[in-house]
């Protein structure tokens, strides 16, 4: 990759067609030899090196971007007007890009919280779950009860310094479904914030007359014994419920906050890899960062988990080069026909995902987005490959099957275990995903001075030549650790994390 800084374009590889924009280009910017802009290049658009003939393939990193809609000069710029989605072979080629991992002699650590059953959390919350949207009001009266307001210094859990805060996770279904898909990815994802490490209490609200019923629940998912739960109509109501659930949390936060840290090898940290907003640098400087950051942290013994199926779409063929099986590749390829088909049934296409953002970044299919977007989980091996919000078990890469909508696929990664998020952006996302802390990653420096109150990590140096990708990637590693050990990020200054809980709401609403 050529990202010299006294060129107006980069060169990502050497059989690529286009080279990428480094700031705005005018038109008549020499772009290669012999060539010059025929218009204005926008900042991280693509401009071409060669002429494409209609049906061409054009080519980034080195890969398949998409096919020339357009009679395409040197000089032009490569957009949606001219490039567009096409059909091509993959070679899946499984597994030859896989390799003994090279584990450090003596792995990273951080200050971490250990629970009694050996798990290690990076924070310490309460958590309220709700069955039903029919619930959610009141979980929220019982989590607002105990919510600080640094504004006004207002702080209910001041004699508690080691309780994070209360936490009430709503969503939108739970009744009007059958027993079905849509229900069992339901109980699922609200199990695995139930067992989630980074909760010492939690307590489970219903309505009392759901589908989603509460006791089915707790059976399903073995969770006896796990929680607290009681059902606004058999409570008595609104106000009786509310003032039980305020009860429990006061019963419990002196034990919640009864919490040391201590120091943890890195092998307990599982990091949910995600990006949103991206342009077209994502691929250049954040998203490779953090991919050396997941394979030191893969390295240490720790786990990433890369997610977004649709956003991986066109770039699988990289991925089961890296499987440790034909069994682990094939499980994605399944993945991909079955999106394929699901997006078939809605009236949908995989290419309808990147946004009107994405596209105003330079980011023209969704094959050059997803080309960009794995590069989040660097280059260990893919070990296993899991369904939407089930445990991760299994050390190292793994991807886990979520829709491409950052907030429904954080919430299946952190029901998966994951305990802390890494989310690179390009446009400027504001997110987190409570209980886990979420460090937000800056593709570019304008981005990011326009934004640092939300943004924690400026990738844009590496586009400066202030920085390789490996140094970034070192220092977005060393934050990993400390705010693992409770450094505060960003999105946690403004209390992100609650409203962002989104369960995947798959199957039709009655």
């Amino acid at each position: 990759m050529d990202i010299a800084v006294d060129t107006p374009f980069i060169r990502l590889h050497p059989e690529d067609t286009v080279l990428i924009a480094r700031r705005a280009a005018p038109e008549g910017t020499p772009v290669a030899p012999g060539i010059t802009a025929a218009a204005r290049i926008p900042p991280g658009h693509k401009v071409a090196i060669r002429a494409h003939a209609v049906g061409d393939v054009v080519k980034r990193y080195g890969q398949i971007i998409g096919f020339a809609t357009q009679p395409i000069a040197p000089g032009d710029w490569v957009h949606v007007q001219n490039c567009g989605m096409g059909e091509f072979t993959k070679d899946y080629a499984w597994g030859v890009d896989a390799k003994p991992t090279l584990y450090v002699p003596q792995p990273a650590t951080f200050m971490g919280i250990v629970r009694p059953d050996g798990r290690v959390a990076t924070r310490n919350y309460i958590g309220i779950v709700t069955s039903v949207n029919c619930s959610a009001h009141v979980a929220s009266m019982i989590a607002d009860a105990f919510k600080r307001n640094p504004f006004i210094g207002n702080d209910p859990l001041a004699e508690y310094p080691n309780v994070d805060g209360v936490v009430a996770l709503t969503h939108k279904t739970g009744c009007g479904m059958g027993d079905n898909d849509g229900l069992r990815i339901l109980r699922r994802t609200l199990a695995g914030f139930a067992r989630h490490v980074n909760f010492s209490h939690v307590i489970a609200i219903g309505l009392g007359c759901e589908v989603n019923q509460i006791s089915g629940l707790l059976e399903e998912q073995n969770l006896a014994g796990r929680l607290r739960n009681m059902d606004i109509q058999s409570m008595g109501g609104t106000r009786k419920t509310v003032e039980a659930g305020i009860a429990f949390v006061r019963e419990v936060l002196d034990e919640s906050n009864k919490v040391h840290r201590q120091p943890v090898p890195a092998s307990h940290l599982t990091v949910a890899l995600q990006c949103g907003g991206s342009d077209g640098y994502s691929g250049i400087t954040a998203n490779p960062a953090l991919g050396a950051a997941s394979d030191l942290l893969v390295r240490n013994g720790g786990t990433v988990i890369l997610s977004e199926t649709p956003e991986t779409y066109g770039a699988e063929h990289l991925l089961t080069r890296r499987a440790t099986s034909r069994e682990v590749g094939q499980k994605l390829v399944d993945l991909m026909r079955w999106w394929e088909e699901y997006a078939e049934r809605g009236q949908a296409e995989l290419n309808s995902n990147p946004s009107p953002g994405n596209k105003a970044g330079g980011l023209t299919t969704i094959l050059e987005k997803s080309l960009g977007a794995m590069a989040k989980a660097g280059t260990t091996n893919l070990t296993a490959v899991y369904d939407y919000a089930a445990p991760v078990t299994d050390k190292g890469f793994v991807f886990m099957d979520t829709p491409g909508y950052d907030p429904v696929a954080a919430t299946g990664q952190v029901a998966g275990g994951a305990n802390l998020v890494c989310f690179t952006t390009g446009r400027g996302s504001v997110f987190g995903c409570k209980p886990a802390p979420s460090i937000k990653l800056a593709t570019n420096s304008a981005m990011y001075e326009r934004m640092e109150e939300d943004m924690d990590v400026n990738c844009g140096t590496i586009l400066s030549g202030r920085e390789s990708v490996e140094e970034c990637g070192q220092r977005i590693f060393e934050l990993i650790l400390r705010v693992a050990s409770g450094e505060h990020t960003k999105s946690e200054s403004f209390d992100f994390g609650a409203a962002e809980f989104a369960p995947w709401p798959i199957g039709a609403t009655m």
